[in-house]
């Protein structure tokens, strides 16, 4: 149905875009809103409704986003958001005179427009379309600060990559453009809502699947590396290879990767094999993706004092993408819940990994690491001392045991408190927001 709904999505655009140039009542615009009703009603025969929106900059249906029509359509997107209207749902009760004043309505100059959006469409007697804002935002962020990322654009992006990563599994032709896209949209929302998003890697790492881990080390690896101060380029490419440095672990074994127990030599031998076997399946691709996920696949547990695996024959130096894919890495994986582990709080991870310095991790890179990060992540739940809860809405970076806090129980407070200026509130303990923390998710 995703195909036939990004046909009716594409369809209704262009011929907005044709009547924007000749009107109504020209030949070329009613042959365009023939065509596009027809399609339409297509679609509506097996569904109630259509329903699309607007999602950052993009185009989004259900889960899916698309991509490359959004890349094509970029000026109608533009000209929707300028209007205020994100969301568009069609009934299948559609006639073609509601459609025809459903485009004469959009191509009004805004200005004109006096009522509410819906009051607006109901005076020109369009009852079977609604438009208005996006609906499922992130409960509890603050609109006033500039946009929001939905939810669906963390699931859409999962959903777009998970079918570009299982092609490169199955040795078929992948559209290296493509992922380049996905990861340029990642990037895109990283830098204006890194907030939000990096909040959404928090709670969705609760999902043990594979390609959540990789896109979750993809988003904290581009956002890492864009605060180092890399280019634009430079931040794609480390989070193209951060999305792609795990491939050989899906030739692993499901069994060996969630055996609860000690992994024997055998086992462990097949799981170090991934490193190489990725490297070596996505030499397939350098054409299209480049040679820097090939490097990074291969180094990415090599550890910055060589003792890690693959063995080198020489000492040769991590490159700095593997290395810091290597502490993204390792970071999600302490944080989510495996078969042979429990999630860890975090500031036991930042021991944890503080343990590597010098070993594991490049300390330089490790430090500047948690220094951005904060042993508290962005919305981290935590218990302080005065018995309130509070969420971790931003961190110190001259002091990255002690974040900014917003309370969030009792409710109604909504005060912010810098843990750094307010030495009489500590944080008492970490509460887990997938355990005892549920009652406390609608207020992230």
């Amino acid at each position: 149905m995703s195909d036939q709904a990004r046909d009716a999505i594409k369809e209704l655009l262009v011929t907005l875009q044709v009547v924007k140039l000749y009107g109504l009542n020209h030949s070329i615009a009613a042959k365009a809103i023939d065509n596009t009703f027809s399609i339409l009603q297509d679609y509506l025969n097996q569904r109630d409704e259509l329903v699309f929106g607007i999602i950052g900059e993009e185009l989004a249906f259900e889960k899916e986003i698309f991509f490359d029509l959004s890349k094509h359509l970029k000026q109608m997107i533009t000209y929707f958001k300028d209007r205020g209207i994100e969301r568009i749902a069609i009934n299948s009760s559609l006639r073609r005179e509601e459609l025809v004043r459903f485009l004469g309505f959009l191509v009004m100059p805004k200005d004109e427009i006096k009522q509410d959006l819906a009051e607006s469409l109901l005076s020109f007697g369009i009852k079977n379309i609604s438009i208005g804002r996006v609906k499922g935002s992130i409960a509890g962020a603050d609109k006033s600060t500039g946009p929001v990322v939905n939810l669906d654009i963390y699931q859409g992006s999962l959903n777009k990559l998970s079918g570009s990563l299982e092609g490169v599994l199955n040795k078929e032709a992948v559209e290296g453009q493509a992922l380049r896209n996905a990861v340029s949209s990642i990037f895109d929302n990283l830098s204006t809502n890194y907030q939000e998003l990096l909040k959404l890697v928090t709670l969705k790492r609760y999902d043990a699947a594979t390609f959540v881990h990789l896109l979750n080390v993809s988003i904290l690896s581009m956002f890492f590396s864009s605060k180092l101060g890399f280019t634009k380029e430079i931040v794609m490419d480390i989070g193209l290879s951060a999305l792609l440095h795990d491939m050989g672990k899906l030739y692993v074994s499901r069994k060996i990767i969630n055996k609860p127990g000690e992994l024997n030599n055998l086992e462990f031998d097949q799981m170090e094999s991934h490193a190489f076997l990725g490297a070596k399946l996505l030499m397939r691709y350098v054409d299209n993706i480049g040679i820097m996920p090939v490097v990074v696949s291969f180094e990415h547990h090599l550890k910055y004092d060589l003792s890690g695996y693959p063995k080198v024959p020489f000492k040769r130096k991590q490159h700095i993408a593997s290395s810091i894919v290597s502490i993204c890495d390792v970071y999600d994986a302490l944080c989510a819940r495996r078969s042979y582990k429990s999630d860890y709080p975090p500031d036991l991870i930042y021991s944890l990994m503080m343990r590597g310095r010098d070993s594991a991790f490049d300390p330089a890179l490790l430090d500047s690491f948690f220094k951005i990060m904060g042993v508290w992540p962005l919305g981290s739940i935590i218990s302080l001392s005065d018995k309130r809860v509070g969420v971790v809405v931003a961190t110190n970076e001259d002091d990255i045991n002690l974040p900014v806090v917003k309370i969030i129980s009792p409710q109604g407070s909504d005060e912010v408190i810098n843990l750094k200026e307010r030495k009489d509130i500590k944080i008492e303990r970490y509460i887990n927001s997938m355990r005892e923390g549920k009652e406390f998710l609608h207020l992230v």
